[in-house]
């Protein structure tokens, strides 16, 4: 369905709000197809059809909620009420509320490529095949591939509310991963690659390929590194990886929460005086891209921190209204879900640290990380401890030495934050929806023997 089938579908739902009740319907319809290979044969291929729909219904500060997986106009119409029962048995909350429109226009962000309808099956499957041949003859060491994929998809959705919020979009998406497996004597060590785009030659396969391969042979005889001091120079991949966590902490549902290291830091320094980084969902480079955000307010970019100084924090329209200030636009959500506030295409800003090469020639004594083993389940978004696995190559006089596995940094994020003592000229945009450039964080114990 387009976006506006899909809208008018949400105005049919919206007009059977009642007087006094505030009333948000969220739809999307879409197609997925994924691929998977292994030993030159098809493993897996998946074709699928997908349709939502969420109502969020609010009356006299009670907030009722329900979804389907259909667009069944009389399922539309249970969902009415269903959330309007279920409001019934909440409690009142004074900051209950649908968002309110605040006069912000939004940037059209344009997330559709026809090519993803054009591609065949037979194209999908040779996709995925020719990974998986490229890896396997493109190092001695590799003696097998775990699995190789090709996947698209393509969609459109729509909110519609009471408060006359009407948006409306479309957006296409492809991925392909590959994973390496390399012998290490009796051990075998694993690489991972992925890349993505809106369309199917925004892939960069050669990428896939280069980082698997490299991540699975440059560990091969990994040992356990004497525990010291050291820089840790992190790729844009690896960037983006911490100071999205970062990012999370600074959503204001957990502000309100009191659970984030950042609660009440506002104009303070928190970081190196290097880093700064805004969430910018306006940027078209970005596949975090995004016109609306999940309330249909207009997206704008946010400033996080500015050369190392904290600027603010993510709201959604609750988390707004319950702490004083006004929505940035920062709501995300599931058709199935109600909205809260996050990240959607965080950019960090490139510095004067040259290529990823330059970092590594600058540091006397570091690790080039591979990897952050467990880091997910290994920070505390409360406290910002970190403690997690690192596999990577020693760092000696500015050049690359041994692979090391089996250590562990300790640290926190303010810390980590802290100690960037060097951010690089290579700012890519990479699929997860960040955009990042490689940089150094200095003075990280490293835990070994």
């Amino acid at each position: 369905m387009s976006p506006d089938e899909l809208l008018n579908l949400a105005d049919s739902v919206v007009a059977l709000a009642e007087p006094g009740e505030q009333m948000e319907v969220a739809v999307s319809a879409g197609h997925s197809t994924s691929v998977r290979v292994y030993g030159g044969e098809v493993e897996s291929y998946t074709s699928a059809d997908s349709s939502g729909a969420g109502v969020r219904l609010i009356i006299d500060g009670r907030e009722g909620f329900a979804s389907a997986g259909s667009l069944d106009p009389e399922i539309l119409k249970s969902l009415v009420v269903d959330a309007r029962e279920n409001a019934a048995f909440a409690e009142a909350d004074e900051f209950a509320g649908i968002a309110q429109p605040d006069g912000v226009e939004p940037v059209a962000v344009d997330a559709w490529r026809d090519q993803v309808l054009d591609i065949t099956a037979e194209d999908r499957i040779e996709r995925a095949i020719e990974l998986e041949r490229r890896v396997l003859g493109a190092h001695p060491a590799i003696t097998g591939v775990r699995t190789a994929t090709y996947s698209d998809s393509a969609g459109a959705a729509a909110l519609v509310s009471t408060a006359g919020i009407r948006s409306g979009d479309r957006s296409t998406s492809v991925g392909s991963m590959v994973q390496a497996l390399a012998v290490d004597g009796d051990r075998s060590q694993t690489g991972f690659g992925w890349h993505g785009g809106r369309a199917p030659e925004d892939i960069d396969f050669d990428h896939i390929v280069e980082r698997a391969v490299s991540r699975s042979t440059g560990l091969i005889g990994a040992t356990k590194p004497e525990s010291a001091t050291v820089d840790l120079v992190l790729d844009p991949q690896l960037t983006a990886t911490v100071l999205g966590l970062t990012g999370g902490t600074l959503a204001g549902e957990r502000i309100i929460k009191k659970r984030s290291p950042f609660v009440g830091r506002e104009g303070e320094t928190v970081a190196s005086p290097l880093l700064t980084m805004v969430d910018d969902p306006t940027d078209q480079r970005s596949l975090g891209a995004e016109s609306t955000d999940g309330e249909g307010i207009a997206c704008r970019p946010v400033p996080l921190i500015s050369n190392g100084v904290l600027d603010g924090f993510l709201w959604d329209s609750y988390t707004a209204r319950k702490s004083g200030t006004a929505t940035t636009g920062s709501a995300l959500r599931g058709i199935r879900g109600l909205p809260s506030p996050g990240v959607h295409a965080l950019s960090v800003a490139a510095g004067d640290g040259g290529t990823l090469e330059d970092l590594i020639g600058s540091v006397e004594l570091g690790v080039f990380v591979f990897a952050l083993a467990g880091i997910h389940s290994g920070v505390n978004p409360t406290s910002g401890d970190f403690s997690v696995g690192v596999e990577g190559q020693m760092i000696r006089n500015g050049s690359l030495a041994e692979p090391i596995s089996e250590c562990t940094i300790g640290s926190t994020l303010q810390r980590l934050l802290l100690g960037i003592s060097a951010v690089g000229s290579d700012r890519v945009y990479l699929p997860s929806g960040v955009a990042a450039p490689s940089m150094i964080i200095g003075g990280v114990r490293l835990s070994g023997t």
